[in-house]
């Protein structure tokens, strides 16, 4: 029999970790499931699709364009992450704590953002007007 002295003994911790770190999965199990079923009933779309007759391309929509440049999202981006991993940085104290880790990581990412934003900017084609139109000649 449980009595209440024994139930007393009991540390509770490993409950509420486990129950803190299923919390923390559980939506990402969600939207994995949800994204699974989804692509199902697609692949059973295209395959009836294909069964028939009818062209993918009256079925499948078509992928949106980019509006504007992208590099603008990736710099962005990577100035918000890195300016938050200096502050992380900078309020954990430079010691070996956690947050610290956590704080080099947005970091680092953001650097790598940062330069994937600069390189795309670079490479990229600004617009396609300016690509079509003929520079005139001197």
């Amino acid at each position: 029999m449980i009595t209440p002295q024994c139930l007393a003994e009991i540390n509770h911790a490993p409950l509420e970790v486990s129950l803190i770190i299923l919390a923390c999965v559980s939506p990402l199990i969600v939207v994995s499931i949800v994204y699974y079923l989804k692509k199902r009933l697609e692949h059973r779309q295209i395959i009836a699709a294909i069964e028939k007759g009818i062209s993918l391309s009256e079925i499948m929509p078509a992928k949106p364009q980019l509006v504007g440049p992208a590099w603008i999202k990736s710099v962005s981006t990577a100035v918000a992450m890195t300016i938050i991993g200096l502050g992380v940085i900078w309020s954990g104290g430079f010691a070996g704590n956690p947050e610290v880790i956590v704080g080099f990581a947005l970091f680092g990412v953001g650097a790598g953002w940062l330069t994937r934003g600069i390189l795309y900017r670079k490479y990229h084609p600004q617009d396609k007007a300016a690509e079509e139109t003929p520079k005139p000649e001197e």
